[in-house]
């Protein structure tokens, strides 16, 4: 039970506050007008994957098994539809398939993730390399390569090795951070030579929030929602600690590349951050623009502010975490403190912005206190479209119009895309942007013919033109996801964002076209 108290929400944050209602404030003509322009020369065009969703293999040559092997083998859960990545598009055996699709699209590059278990088998150099794992993925790169595609190498997409699970549990402690920095050090080492764009993490809000916080993704708890008595993961504390060892681990990577190979190799590392636009419901009202500023500080920059600007959390997230544990008289440092050396250590430790954005969520000032104590989702002091607030904007007479895709989270909001743009320009330094992530689902009975997702990449890139053109942001790449259809995590093969179709009945895993393939290649042989 929650005791609710949906009122006027006090926020300590002032930051981008004038720049914030500047943009709630855009007419609607303005904001949905179609943009006629071009995109600036030698602008990048790519599609993205990641290796547990695509590559099956899941014990091949050696391989470890992954947190994902680990969750998706155990007793079934019914949200995941008894389904599993053991074979999903069968990358490991069929890249050359791939890689035929890759060419027909016309991409410039191509963005895809390296299975840490495939390397290293539990996690630890003193278990790898494996050969096989090295073979593969020097061949994915060699292969685009001599296609002239530009290869943008993600080093951990959500697959943690399980042995480190089991040891560590995973990111909750720190003492998984040395061996994530023996792996990165290797794959640079090993890689580097050709790879020129490097991804530490992908997507640290979502694998903490998901897999350390609700439970419903690796490494978590599998959830029977049907008997809420189960373990519903720990979302007071786990995902501050997980958070904390990624960024730590992330920033400590940075520098290894910085110190000892940038120089030679003359690449580029950063990391991808995936953020929704958050809009106040009520778009004048100063107490929900606070709250739309609050959420956005504890989903972009909870990882942002300490890469980018300060070396450490926003002081939003550290004044009301700090006030909800004094409330409820718990630990203090439920936010973990980065210490003087580590907050230098984090400052300015990516060459560029990578962002995944799908959708935008209204938000409600609402301060509530869970009985059992405080979560991330109420030391947020406001509520989302994601998070339930439904009720109360039907009470207040309000309701979201946006329309939806075969993802109960996803909303088609394209101007929300160009309001994140800005903000993170006025934010974060003005940085380069690459949009490593951007697409819609359809359910998997949906053919070929896929309206939906050429129309949400017309709305999208073109809302992604105006930010570039009228609003001066840095954005040199764009990355649909995905190349094709694949296992989409905790909904299994039952959502598809891929440009291709994939039968996954079929042995032979064929690629075939969808509508939005060629309207896809369409952009990227624009140039």
């Amino acid at each position: 039970l929650l005791l609710l108290m949906c009122s006027i929400a006090n926020s300590h944050t002032g930051k981008g506050q004038e720049s914030m209602e500047k943009l709630i404030r855009q007419n609607a003509f303005e904001r949905d007008r179609f943009y006629y322009d071009e995109f600036p020369e030698n602008f990048g065009w790519g599609t993205a994957t990641a290796a547990y969703q695509i590559e099956g293999g899941w014990n091949a040559a050696g391989k470890g098994e992954s947190v994902w092997d680990d969750f998706t083998h155990r007793m079934p859960c019914w949200f995941l539809r008894n389904q599993t990545g053991d074979v999903t598009c069968d990358s490991y055996h069929k890249f050359d398939d791939d890689l035929a699709i890759i060419k027909e699209l016309g991409l410039s590059h191509y963005r895809f993730s390296i299975s840490w278990s495939r390397i290293f088998p539990d996690g630890k150099n003193t278990s790898g390399p494996l050969p096989d794992g090295v073979r593969y993925y020097n061949e994915v790169i060699n292969k685009l390569l001599a296609a002239n595609v530009e290869p943008m190498v993600t080093l951990f997409h959500w697959d943690l090795p399980q042995a480190l699970q089991d040891e560590f549990g995973g990111f909750n402690s720190s003492e998984v951070v040395p061996h994530f920095l023996n792996y990165a050090d290797f794959c640079f080492r090993t890689f580097g030579d050709r790879v020129k764009y490097w991804f530490t993490f992908n997507e640290p809000y979502s694998y903490c929030m998901l897999g350390h916080g609700l439970g419903v993704s690796a490494p978590g708890k599998c959830v029977d929602w049907l008997n809420l008595s189960n373990n519903f993961g720990d979302r007071g504390e786990g995902v501050y600690y997980a958070a904390h060892s990624i960024i730590k681990s992330h920033a400590q990577a940075y520098h290894i590349y910085n110190n000892t190979y940038r120089q030679t190799q003359q690449g580029q590392i950063g990391i991808t951050l995936n953020t929704n636009w958050v809009e106040p419901s009520e778009a004048t009202d100063l107490d929900h623009i606070e709250a739309s500023q609050r959420s956005l500080a504890f989903s972009t920059g909870w990882f942002a502010e300490p890469i980018f600007n300060s070396g450490d959390y926003p002081d939003v997230m550290r004044w009301n975490v700090g006030n909800r544990s004094e409330y409820y008289n718990v630990n203090p440092d439920r936010l973990p403190k980065f210490t003087k050396k580590e907050k230098e250590l984090n400052k300015a430790t990516s060459d560029f912005f990578g962002l995944n954005h799908y959708t935008s969520n209204l938000i409600v000032p609402c301060s509530y206190y869970p009985v059992d104590g405080p979560t991330y989702d109420s030391d947020q002091v406001s509520l989302s479209s994601e998070k339930g607030i439904f009720a109360f904007l039907t009470h207040k007479g309000l309701s979201i119009q946006w329309p939806g895709s075969a993802s109960s989270w996803l909303y088609q909001v394209p101007w929300g895309i160009r309001k994140l743009l800005i903000w993170i320009k006025r934010t974060y330094g003005d940085p380069v942007v690459y949009i490593t992530e951007n697409g819609i689902s359809e359910h998997d009975y949906d053919g070929l013919e896929d309206d939906i997702r050429v129309n949400y990449y017309k709305d999208y890139i073109d809302e992604v033109l105006k930010a570039i053109n009228e609003d001066d942001v840095k954005v040199k790449g764009y990355t649909a996801w995905s190349l094709m259809d694949n296992f989409e995590w905790a909904e299994g093969y039952s959502e598809r964002f891929g440009l291709h179709w994939v039968n996954f009945t079929d042995p032979e895993r064929p690629r075939i076209p969808k509508k939005s393939a060629s309207y896809y290649k369409s952009l990227a042989e624009s140039g």
